[in-house]
């Protein structure tokens, strides 16, 4: 992500999250040291749009998965699965060897989704969200395991093919097609 993606990346985060974070937040996190924030782009007809976002922090040997979502419209077609991947193996790069993150409680399709990668829940956050709906904490420790790295890179590549072919998806950084590191 660039500051010159910033305005559309408010717009999606206020489409995903109701308004989590402002440009000022945004900007932090692209010059952090300790953070990693994707965007995920596609193209179609010489315009492309930012449909995806995902965050995480370094915080000593843990990756806080702090921002995850896909506008709305674009849900259900692997994206936030591929999108998750990329700050899975960004963490393991790193270093980190666990990664956490809040779910709301009634949110069966992501907890599924992370469920699914590894993820398992060791906690529960009371009225957390602004509605008073309580979050799960999930932790997912074996981000420097081989097998499991090796398994998110098959699901990874798995997942490319397809979602370029059916999205027309603007390559924006070689060699990911559409994640764009910070």
């Amino acid at each position: 992500m660039t500051p010159s993606d910033l305005a559309d990346v408010v717009d999606l985060d206020h489409r995903c999250f109701g308004g989590l974070w402002n440009a000022d937040g945004y900007r932090r996190e692209i010059t952090s040291p300790n953070s990693d924030l994707l965007v995920l782009e596609i193209s179609a007809q010489e315009r492309s749009q930012i449909v995806g976002i995902g965050c995480l922090w370094a915080i000593l040997d843990e990756a806080h998965i702090t921002l995850l979502g896909i506008d709305a419209p674009y849900q259900r077609r692997g994206w936030g699965r591929w999108l998750l991947i990329h700050l899975l193996l960004a963490a393991g790069d790193r270093g980190l060897t666990h990664a956490t993150l809040e779910v709301r409680q009634s949110n069966q399709i992501a907890l599924a989704l992370y469920e699914s990668l590894g993820f398992r829940v060791a906690g529960e956050r009371r009225r957390y969200y602004a509605d008073d709906e309580s979050a799960l904490i999930l932790w997912c420790s074996h981000l420097q395991d081989p097998a499991f790295l090796t398994e998110l890179r098959t699901q990874q590549q798995q997942l490319t093919d397809p979602l370029r072919q059916t999205a027309n998806v603007a390559t924006a950084q070689s060699p990911s097609w559409a994640g764009r590191p910070s």
